[in-house]
C-alpha cells in the first residue's frame, strides 16, 4: 500500500478551458498534476501498472463551505494517472472518500493506493 498527502486539487469548473473550438487542460489543472507526480517522485510511488486498484481518499478541507466530494475525484484521479501510478482510472474498483476535518492552513487529500 502507498499512502500520499495530495494538495487540494481544483474544482472540476476550473480543470478545462474552452479556445478556439478545443478543450484545453487548464493552467491550474496543469500546474496541479505538476505537484502530484512531483509527491509522486519524492515519495517513490509503487507503479501498479494495469491491475485492478483501490483508493481511500481523506479530505481535508480549507473551509467549512458546502462541496460535493464526487468533485474532488476527477483532478485527483486524472492527475495519478498522468504521474503513472496506474494506466488508467477505469481500473479503480474500489474508490472510498470521506471528509476528515478542516485544516485551513494546508488543505489536502490523504490517499491510500493498493492493488486490488
Amino acid at each position: 500500500m502507498t499512502t500520499l498527502t495530495l494538495p487540494w486539487p481544483p474544482s472540476t469548473n476550473r480543470l478545462w478551458r474552452h479556445w478556439r473550438g478545443r478543450t484545453l487542460l487548464s493552467a491550474e489543472g496543469r500546474a496541479y498534476r505538476a505537484a502530484v507526480a512531483k509527491v509522486c517522485l519524492e515519495s517513490r510511488c509503487t507503479r501498479l501498472g494495469g491491475v485492478s486498484v483501490g483508493l481511500r481518499i481523506e479530505t481535508w478541507q480549507p473551509d467549512r463551505r458546502r462541496r460535493d466530494l464526487d468533485n474532488l475525484l476527477k483532478a485527483t484521479l486524472d492527475a495519478l494517472t498522468h504521474a503513472g501510478v496506474y494506466d488508467d482510472d477505469s481500473q479503480i474498483d474500489d474508490l472510498r472518500i470521506r471528509r476528515a476535518g478542516i485544516d485551513r492552513e494546508a488543505p489536502r487529500l490523504l490517499v491510500a493506493i493498493e492493488a486490488v
